[in-house]
């Protein structure tokens, strides 16, 4: 399979190149078998090559360790001095954050589609957290690292900065992540948890509802007494939307919210 995506590939031509991340760029190989499978190729740089090796090993780590329809399979590898690359399944429907991106592309994501990709990730997470021992914690969960296939079913990938939470070893760590997706108690405690996955779920779940990274709403989210007054307005609004017309509430019960915050919240039910 090594000379075989080689060849594929041309030497990992840039024709060939699919998408590049923060340790790699990912190629697209057609296999003389009539497989196609996504090739994963480290950076070289000289003064970051051990950081590529090492979230290329946690990669590798974490992988083998999962098996769930949700989370990208890893097929193999292979590491020599020259050359270092992990070789996936291939999904062919891109990732979410360029679906969301694109108009076009946006608009074939409807509503089921969109639930259905929230349910999938939390599925993966719920089985990463729950059902591996040790729990394994993603650190980097964004719309960029979801992949969806042909269904629009979504796939957890970019494993590079996993970490396995032993309870033998620490859980402080250095920051890593996307910024935007971070767990914001991360930059000042460094300690990880699964929770930290759990707040860029939050972040993504809200992209994906909202067609686009909800930055001034997680702003606007920053004291209790803000969150607090948004799910107000956000239970309003669903209120508002109810199918049965005399289940809606009246303008002079939505008025009263302002003023009366809890009465308004007993009325709705």
């Amino acid at each position: 399979m090594h000379d075989e995506i080689i060849k594929s590939t041309d030497s990992f031509n840039v024709v060939y190149c699919i998408g590049k991340g923060g340790y790699g760029s990912v190629y697209k190989a057609n296999l003389p078998s009539g497989s196609i499978v996504a090739v994963k190729k480290l950076h070289h740089y000289r003064d970051s090559e051990r950081t590529c090796q090492k979230e290329f090993l946690n990669e590798i780590r974490a992988l083998t360790e999962i098996r769930h329809r949700n989370i990208v399979k890893l097929y193999g590898f292979c590491s020599y001095a020259q050359l270092s690359f992990l070789v996936y399944e291939y999904l062919d429907g891109g990732n979410l954050a360029t679906i969301l991106g694109n108009d076009k592309e946006a608009k074939e994501l409807d509503w089921s589609k969109r639930v259905n990709i929230v349910k999938a990730v939390a599925s993966a997470l719920f089985y990463m957290h729950h059902n591996c021992s040790p729990p394994i914690v993603h650190r980097d969960i964004t719309s960029k690292n979801i992949l969806l296939d042909s269904e629009y079913e979504a796939h957890l990938s970019d494993f590079g900065t996993a970490k396995l939470l032993n309870t033998d070893s620490s859980h402080w760590t250095t920051l890593a992540g996307t910024y935007g997706y971070v767990a914001p108690e991360l930059a000042y405690t460094m300690k990880v948890s699964e929770k930290c996955d759990v707040y860029s779920f939050g972040i993504v779940a809200l992209e994906v509802i909202k067609g686009k990274h909800p930055g001034e709403i997680i702003i606007s989210m920053s004291s209790p007494s803000a969150q607090k007054l948004l799910m107000i307005i956000m239970k309003v609004a669903i209120a508002c939307l109810n199918i049965n017309p005399q289940s809606r509430p009246t303008m002079h019960m939505i008025s009263a919210f302002s003023s009366s915050n809890s009465t308004f919240l007993v009325s709705l039910g």
